[in-house]
């Protein structure tokens, strides 16, 4: 499942083309692909034709895009709440950008055509192979801590949507890459929790982004087994995993993801390369880049879990 480096390359490829585009017209190859917006599809269509698209954001593995409309819209009547166009990878999803009459791509389930702010027309095609992915229209609600929903392009400039959120995405927690995320509130909540610790990282109304993959390698890089209980973990073990974390997602968005197959692609259909500098995650009977113990691979909560028998053991604290 794409987690917060494959959306951070994603939304970061999407933004300078989409922001400020006006939406001309959606073709919808599968209504699956929209089954979250509960208004159907031809509510979805009716609305999004003609809005513009203010800007694009996210948050953990959420992507929004924050829509303007014409004052005689009847979506800019008195009382009419603000609207987003939501979008969420799933496992497989893949949000493109092309031009228009470029070739198909396989799996295509929505094609979103648009005018750029420079007149240029082309098309945002969401596609997704296994269908857990999917796009709806959702209502912007204020954050609880009134600041920024998400990271955006121009997130340090107040517009009228930077402290508003999707209500579908209200519940997520801030990541650890957004600037206002608070590691001493995070730390409250988690060595309260006997949950092994991946359990606890895997967490998203905790803190968000952080899936199998990122997991795995902030807990070899911080020498903590998967399944070390969270309130048997120090204060400062719990810094140095923070800090963990945070080079590795910082790391990956800069190599613009990991691509093990070809269900995660960037805007243009290209892989990311965060794959060769995993240690841990899918390298199992490989040598550890430490001691040089094979790694292992043990089957938990119907995935897998990689790690170093020997630097990652289970301790009575860490």
């Amino acid at each position: 499942m794409p987690e917060l480096p494959e959306v951070e390359t994603v939304r970061a490829g999407l933004a300078p083309a989409l922001t400020g585009a006006r939406v001309l017209a959606i073709e919808i190859f599968d209504e699956r692909s929209l089954k979250r917006h509960r208004s159907g599809p031809a509510d979805f269509v009716q609305t999004l034709v003609g809005a513009r698209i203010a800007s694009v954001v996210r948050r953990g593995k959420f992507i929004w895009m924050p829509l303007e409309f014409d004052s005689k819209s009847a979506t800019q009547q008195a009382g009419t709440p603000q609207l987003a166009l939501v979008g969420h990878l799933g496992m497989s999803g893949q949000m493109l950008l092309r031009k228009r009459g470029d070739a198909p791509d396989k799996l295509t389930r929505v094609i979103i055509n648009c005018e750029t702010k420079r007149g240029k027309l082309i098309e945002f095609r969401f596609i997704d192979q296994r269908l857990f992915g999917g796009l709806q229209l959702d209502e912007l609600v204020a954050t609880p801590d009134a600041r920024a929903g998400g990271f955006s392009p121009n997130a340090a400039k107040a517009k009228w949507w930077t402290n508003l959120i999707p209500a579908s995405a209200a519940h997520i927690a801030r990541d650890p890459l957004d600037e206002f995320f608070d590691a001493d509130a995070v730390w409250l909540r988690f060595h309260k929790k006997h949950s092994g610790v991946k359990r606890v990282l895997l967490d998203q109304q905790l803190l968000s982004g952080i899936g199998n993959i990122y997991a795995d390698e902030a807990l070899w890089q911080a020498k903590l087994h998967y399944d070390q209980p969270a309130d048997t973990i120090k204060r400062t073990t719990f810094d140095s995993l923070l800090a963990s974390v945070r080079s590795i997602l910082e790391k990956a968005v800069a190599e613009g993801g990991t691509s093990f197959d070809e269900q995660y692609k960037n805007v243009n259909g290209e892989s990311g390369y965060f794959d060769v500098s995993l240690n841990a995650y899918g390298m199992t009977d490989q040598p550890c880049g430490r001691c040089g113990k094979a790694i292992r691979r043990d089957s938990w909560m119907n995935r897998g879990s990689h790690f170093c028998p020997n630097c990652q053991r289970l301790r009575k604290t860490a």
